[in-house]
């Protein structure tokens, strides 16, 4: 085990040829790269595929690897990259696992109902739920892994910038404009609750 190297050491161990070196840097980042595979893809099948794709794009591509850039974010890169490959394979837009959205701040905004029971909150909950993963999975590929990085992960606009090889002020735009994009679906959605007129989320999927 080499736990006190950086991913540097790492890296030029294993340009020198020790396979060992590969295998460490791997295993520091193979969680955090599945996450985000099954947060692009929502589907652990795809997700464990994406992750093989990486593993042997970073084999064969590592030795290039010149360090203007953490590894990490090299590797994120890699992972949004094969993960939106796999998507435009299957010609399927199902991403992202959304636990957490809808606690973030930056969409709270959207969430707040009337309902005066919460058995009402709950179902009502559930089914902005649904119909924030289907608006997600609709973003356009140059929005959708910004949001997911960004507003998901939680990562830095910095630190999504250098991952996906934008400037900062890109950044900002395409989120900027995802969230409208989002904000207008789920305007829409309470358009139709409020008024009774309501659809169950799996029936209007492609109505985006």
């Amino acid at each position: 085990m080499s736990e006190g190297k950086t991913d540097l050491e790492l890296i030029e161990e294993f340009k020198g040829g020790n396979q060992a070196a590969y295998e460490e840097l791997i295993e520091r980042y193979s969680e955090k790269a599945y996450h985000l595979a099954s947060r692009m893809c929502r589907n652990q099948e795809d997700a464990e595929e994406v992750l093989q794709d990486v593993f042997v794009t970073v084999f064969r591509k590592i030795a290039g690897f010149e360090g203007k850039s953490s590894f990490s974010s090299w590797l994120y890169r890699v992972t949004v990259n094969s993960s939106l490959m796999k998507l435009r394979k299957r010609k399927q837009n199902r991403c992202v696992l959304m636990e957490d959205t809808l606690s973030s701040e930056d969409h709270s905004m959207l969430l707040r109902t009337k309902e005066e029971h919460d058995t009402d909150k709950i179902a009502l909950r559930k089914e902005v739920s649904e119909v924030l993963q289907q608006a997600i999975s609709k973003l356009p590929d140059d929005y959708r892994p910004v949001f997911i990085l960004r507003d998901i992960d939680g990562l830095t606009s910095r630190e999504v910038g250098k991952i996906l090889g934008l400037s900062v002020p890109a950044v900002k735009s395409r989120l900027h404009r995802s969230r409208l994009m989002l904000r207008r679906k789920l305007s829409a959605f309470y358009s139709e609750y409020s008024s009774g007129e309501a659809k169950p989320p799996l029936s209007s999927a492609g109505n985006m």
